[in-house]
């Protein structure tokens, strides 16, 4: 199955198919970042997430966060520098 080209579809890709979320509302912040360290002419580097799943209960933020982060690490790979993440348990 050939991946996306967007960022924001690939995230939500990888996301859903990880947690499984009840919530998850995605938003491309990276115009509000221009001119700044990791920022990219093209956009597609700082994103909020908000994302619920219960594969988050009994893990604490950080490792929830860290979970999250090894999910997405190819696209920090590629080019995303920043997530602002809003996590929890469903």
């Amino acid at each position: 199955m050939p991946q996306p080209s967007d960022r924001l579809s690939r995230i939500r890709d990888l996301l859903t198919e990880a947690f499984d979320p009840v919530e998850l509302e995605i938003t491309d912040d990276s115009h509000k970042h221009a001119g700044h360290a990791g920022a990219a002419p093209g956009g597609e580097t700082h994103y909020s997430v908000r994302i619920t799943s219960a594969a988050f209960e009994g893990l604490s933020r950080v490792q929830t966060q860290r979970t999250i982060m090894m999910v997405l690490q190819s696209e920090f790979d590629s080019g995303l520098h920043a997530l602002a993440l809003n996590a929890k348990a469903a």
